[in-house]
């Protein structure tokens, strides 16, 4: 492939989609209140909301750690995408009353919510350690997930035009950092639209072509090693955990508890749950099997990381080429945004309490800011310290789940408050048992397998949840 003209054609494509970027988030500087920064002033409509989650949960850390993992275990990694349809169903069942909440009790996240549950009617010193851990957990989780997305921009950008990866990893975490901090949600929803069109247009144009005449019609995926056809390379438990603990997990992502806080409607809010869905589950079927069409075509020797370049190099002309890696860089950044908006958030509005004087409207504006500035930078630093977005997806995405059983306990009971120790217990220990195994298994070559460690994670924090919970009812305290 002649480098200069594809060079000029990336350079031109990247500089319309900046340009793009640019002048919408731009719009929504302006946009005052405190409603409108964090939830869109709660008027979403049904379309907005859809596209902005799916393009959220098909980001380009998500979609080029998925094409690695499918390189690596062929359908062991398609099964992340059923559980995740499961569990949209399971949101959908409580999304009305996320929604609800939301306006009743000018809830602005997940966090916010669990605190409120959990911790607002009792002392100020245990409300404010609650929230700590709540929000602190929630942080780490999505701020592991922010660090592999800019791995991700970082290697495409290395890889499209040979800069080097500090560099290009700067540069990745400026550009989100900018229009994240000026536009808030509003703008985070409206360019997230835009960044999920160009998402599909790669999928219809390179992806789906490119692996249909890889596989020969999907004659050769046959010719992969028995663990890879059968789902068990990362193991039984792997594969059995994916729908029991991953599925609900859904039920507790703060991103998508952003958007349905911000739907019109209690209605809307359920509607976004079922639609995003059915919208997400081909592109978490067609991911692993672009991993797998490079497994096919070149061996076992490649490096799962590069089996993303090397697909949208085997099957783009110059200016295909270019329009895929500005398709992956919009898949990057919408997940991006979002994760750094959320965390922002958290950071800011959920941990006020600690302040000894209360946040004035123009103090939370330039915190939330702030705090984007700060984790954009730490989540960058990361990055460039463990630069494995498999890794680094597998540890956010695994941690999520050990909120499920507070969470249910939260939405189905008024007097939550109750076990309000108990949450507390159920979460610490999850958090730690998840990352005590996920640490275990990658400095031990005898240990467990680290992408399972959700699975004791979850397990340990349902009993501790479970067991006090009944304690608590039959003492009647």
């Amino acid at each position: 492939m002649d480098n200069e003209p594809t060079t000029s054609w990336l350079l031109f494509w990247v500089a319309v989609f900046l340009l793009l970027m640019l002048v919408v988030t731009l719009r929504h500087i302006k946009g005052g209140t405190l409603e409108a920064y964090l939830v869109n002033n709660r008027k979403t409509g049904l379309l907005p909301l859809v596209l902005t989650t799916l393009a959220t949960f098909v980001g380009g850390g998500t979609s080029m750690g998925l094409i690695s993992m499918g390189y690596q275990a062929g359908f062991a990694a398609t099964g992340v995408g059923v559980a995740y349809f499961l569990g949209f169903f399971l949101l959908a069942w409580f999304a009305p009353r996320i929604r609800q909440a939301g306006v009743r009790y000018s809830i602005y996240s997940f966090p916010q919510f669990l605190n409120r549950s959990y911790g607002i009617h009792e002392s100020p010193v245990f409300a404010r350690w609650f929230s700590s851990v709540v929000t602190g957990v929630n942080v780490f989780i999505f701020f592991f997930l922010l660090a592999a997305q800019f791995v991700g921009m970082a290697s495409l950008l290395k890889y499209s035009f040979g800069i080097d990866y500090l560099a290009s990893a700067v540069i990745s975490c400026l550009i989100v950092i900018g229009y994240t901090a000026m536009a808030g949600l509003a703008g985070v929803i409206v360019t997230d639209m835009i960044q999920f069109v160009m998402i599909v247009v790669m999928m219809v144009t390179i992806f789906i072509p490119g692996i249909w005449a890889d596989t020969h019609g999907l004659d050769l995926v046959s010719s992969l090693p028995e663990p890879m056809l059968n789902g068990t390379s990362f193991g039984l438990a792997f594969l059995i955990g994916l729908p029991l603990f991953i599925a609900p997990s859904v039920l507790v992502r703060m991103d998508i508890w952003q958007r349905l806080l911000a739907a019109r409607s209690a209605k809307v809010a359920r509607k976004t749950a079922l639609w995003s869905g059915f919208g997400m589950l081909p592109f978490y079927l067609v991911f692993p099997l672009v991993g797998m069409a490079m497994r096919v075509q070149g061996g076992a020797d490649l490096n799962p990381d590069d089996s993303t370049f090397f697909f949208i190099s085997r099957h783009s002309g110059h200016g295909l080429f270019a329009f895929a890696v500005v398709g992956l860089l919009s898949a990057l950044m919408s997940s991006g945004d979002s994760f750094l908006n959320i965390i922002a958030i958290s950071a800011i509005n959920d941990l006020k309490g600690w302040s000894r004087k209360p946040l004035s409207r123009e103090r939370f504006f330039w915190g939330v800011k702030l705090a984007t500035i700060l984790f954009g930078l730490l989540a960058l630093l990361l990055a460039l310290v463990s630069p494995d977005i498999v890794n680094l997806m597998v540890v956010g995405l695994g941690t999520i789940s050990i909120f499920v059983p507070v969470t249910l306990v939260a939405l189905t009971h008024s007097s939550a408050t109750r076990y309000r120790k108990v949450a507390l217990a159920s979460i610490l220990s999850g958090f730690v048992v998840n990352v005590v195994f996920f640490v275990w298994g990658v400095i031990s070559t005898n240990g467990p397998e680290p992408k399972s460690s959700f699975v004791p994670a979850f397990i340990v924090a349902a009993l501790v949840m479970g067991v006090g919970y009944i304690a608590k009812r039959k003492s009647g305290k």
